[in-house]
């Protein structure tokens, strides 16, 4: 089976997920976030062979969400450290561990993320910075950016659409 590319598409998702739609590359990026940067340490933490993590690391650099720098020379060693576009990536993870907790531990909550300063558990939620209001699937809709094409104009048009028939059905189950 051919694999196929996202790497053009308007899709940011689809865009998005060239560089870290797989697996390893997310958890890799989560034990950067926790402060593992050698090439050892992830090894230790993903139990991931040399080969596929010296690839998944490599490809984490080449696309910006990592930067790779020395930090011996005999032997010569690097770290890999995280980029502001790496750092970008933190909601995202955040996200998803909630999502997994919420959804995918069954009570059993084996780790949970806290606040540095308090110590207490976090409850993340996303909101529209402009409007201070949570983003949730009746108040957000897909529109058509500057670069759209008619491809995308025609996804954010049927998108709307079926955003407006969400809204009606939510007005009328109340």
């Amino acid at each position: 089976m051919k694999k196929v590319s996202f790497a053009e598409t308007p899709c940011p998702i689809a865009r998005s997920l060239v560089h870290v739609g797989e697996w390893w590359s997310i958890l890799i990026l989560r034990d950067a976030f926790h402060g593992i940067s050698k090439f050892d340490e992830f090894q230790q933490s993903l139990g991931l062979s040399p080969t596929l993590l010296t690839r998944r690391l490599k490809f984490l650099v080449e696309s910006g969400i990592l930067h790779k720098q020395r930090y011996q020379t005999r032997p010569t060693r690097y770290e890999y450290l995280l980029t502001e576009r790496g750092k970008d990536f933190f909601p995202v993870l955040v996200t998803l561990f909630h999502w997994g907790n919420t959804h995918l531990a069954d009570d059993n909550i084996a780790a949970q993320l806290v606040d540095r300063r308090s110590g207490k558990p976090i409850q993340p939620q996303l909101i529209d910075t402009m409007t201070q209001q949570p983003l949730t699937l009746q108040h957000v809709a897909l529109a058509a950016g500057p670069a759209a094409g008619e491809g995308m104009r025609s996804r954010a048009q049927r998108m709307q659409q079926h955003s407006a028939l969400l809204t009606e059905s939510s007005k009328e189950s109340v």
